[in-house]
């Protein structure tokens, strides 16, 4: 038996002169809570935002900034609603009162959104 799940990625940079202590607490506290009001009605399964703390490589033994401070994922178990969402997030600016918050959270030039198609399956022995 196997499982599919749809997705979209938000790749998402802070705005210059945030620490991440402060990001993470504006993006959380208040941005989320923010795009749930203005989801217009799009059913996911997950909303995950995972934040990316960079860590010394050991050959390098660099440590350097991300590109991105942030990979949100919205999971979806209804591909319809999932390609309707894409349709929608490609084609259309958020709500005024969503770009205005994102000024004063991300580096919006930076932004980039990405699909996946994840499909999980049982290992077969033998």
């Amino acid at each position: 038996m196997s499982e599919t799940t749809w997705k979209i990625l938000l790749l998402m940079k802070r705005k210059p002169g945030i620490s991440m202590a402060e990001f993470r607490d504006y993006y959380e506290n208040h941005h989320v809570p923010l795009a749930m009001k203005h989801g217009g009605g799009v059913k996911l399964s997950r909303y995950v935002r995972r934040y990316l703390e960079p860590q010394r490589h050991a050959e390098s033994g660099t440590n350097e900034e991300l590109p991105y401070d942030v990979i949100t994922e919205l999971w979806f178990d209804d591909e319809a609603m999932w390609r309707g969402t894409v349709a929608y997030l490609s084609e259309t600016v958020m709500p005024e009162a969503v770009v205005e918050d994102e000024k004063n959270l991300f580096d919006r030039a930076t932004m980039r959104i990405a699909t996946v198609v994840e499909c999980e399956g049982v290992p077969v022995e033998g």
